[in-house]
């Protein structure tokens, strides 16, 4: 019922009124914005990026923070070590020269290492400025453009969030700050703790905030979609860079479109994780059958992690669904409540889907060779034995 959904949903979910979030696509509305709140900021930034690149966005950005740390602003950037190995290599040195406050996350030291924990990456990308400032979503500090051969820009989103959001929000990269500081107390002095923040309500948008960890927040975000899909009468849209739902996702969502409602997924057509998307297309059969409309987006690269559910409620971050997502990375998605936000999520997607996707049939599906076929299916069986290895298949 409409009712128990709601209650589970508020065990997952703190909704917060009075925010004012705007939505940000793609790089040409996110790094301006992201650069300018930078350049205004006066006492505090806190910036963690999955992959900060050497090229000219990167140099941007990088800038703008040296800017910051001239102007005396306490200055605290956070980098995956695996995704940020160019960044430790190229740009890092001269920030920390600047005065900029520089950790890594699990810097990669044996590159040849099977260990677990490994795979336990940095992948949230968020900042916050002031306290009062923050942006949460999907994209990289790199190039919307990167080495593809496409005219067109990477496919991504990211939310500009003021109002109390700002709270856990604040609260999250300041723990993980104090978290990898103390893992490295050797190698660096501490910082002074950041004092908590309690911004005032400036909006009308409620919106909610989850994380993904390892310890207390294992399933947060996973669950929040599956009561959003289980809540829906009308529509779900799901826009995902890497789509590999373990078996509870798969259920909700077929079991959605059983009820009758329109569920559309929009994946990559284009990609660089080819043995990933193989068993992806591996899933694709179940969900024609069904009823689940599949769209590929082959514009550009797609690398959104994104969904709407009946125009009133949305999320925008970082999460994929898939394994390393929702088993093993930090990652953080902001979930909102609001038919205008919503709306204007939907009305983006449908336009992308528009200019630069393709949808498969079930018949196009099924007249696949079957060496494709085969191959599909031999990427799903090694993707689900290496997360077996890894000791986490039980669990998906």
């Amino acid at each position: 019922s409409d009712l128990s959904c709601n209650r589970r949903e508020s065990m997952s979910v703190t909704w917060l009124r009075g925010n004012a979030l705007t939505l940000l696509e793609n790089g040409a509305d996110f790094f301006p914005a992201l650069q300018a709140a930078i350049d205004a900021a006066e006492a505090e930034i806190f910036l963690e990026t999955y992959i900060f690149a050497n090229d000219e966005t990167g140099h941007c950005i990088a800038a703008a923070l040296r800017r910051a740390a001239a102007r005396d602003v306490t200055v605290r950037l956070m980098v995956d070590g695996f995704g940020g190995r160019e960044f430790v290599a190229t740009l890092m040195d001269d920030l920390v020269e600047a005065g900029v406050n520089v950790l890594i996350y699990r810097r990669e030291v044996a590159q040849l290492s099977l260990r677990r924990h490994r795979l336990r990456r940095l992948h949230r990308k968020l900042a916050v400025i002031d306290g009062r400032i923050a942006f949460v979503g999907g994209i990289n500090i790199i190039s919307d453009f990167g080495t593809a051969n496409h005219n067109a820009p990477r496919q991504d989103y990211s939310v500009r969030i003021e109002g109390p959001l700002l709270g856990p929000i604040h609260g999250t990269v300041t723990r993980v700050w104090e978290l990898v500081t103390w893992a490295s107390f050797r190698r660096r002095p501490r910082l002074p703790a950041s004092p908590p923040v309690h911004p005032e309500p400036c909006g009308d948008v409620e919106a909610g905030f989850l994380i993904r960890d390892n310890i207390r927040h294992r399933r947060d975000i996973e669950d929040a979609y599956l009561v959003a899909i289980a809540a829906a009468r009308r529509e779900v849209i799901v826009a995902n860079a890497y789509f590999l739902p373990g078996r509870r996702f798969r259920q909700a969502l077929l079991n959605a479109a059983k009820r009758g409602v329109r569920v559309t997924l929009l994946t990559q057509g284009w990609t660089d994780h080819p043995l990933q998307q193989r068993a992806t297309r591996a899933l694709y059969g179940q969900f024609l059958a069904g009823g689940v409309r599949i769209f590929e987006y082959h514009r550009s690269h797609l690398h959104a992690k994104v969904a709407v559910v009946d125009e009133r409620w949305a999320t925008v971050g970082s999460s994929n669904i898939d394994p390393f997502s929702l088993l093993l990375a930090r990652e953080a998605n902001v979930f909102v409540r609001d038919a205008g936000f919503a709306e204007d999520l939907h009305l983006r997607l449908r336009r992308v889907m528009a200019k630069g996707a393709s949808e498969i049939s079930a018949d196009a599906s099924q007249r696949g060779s079957r060496l494709q076929r085969l191959l599909n299916w031999a990427a799903y069986g090694l993707v689900r034995l290496m997360i077996g290895i890894a000791g986490y298949g039980n669990r998906h």
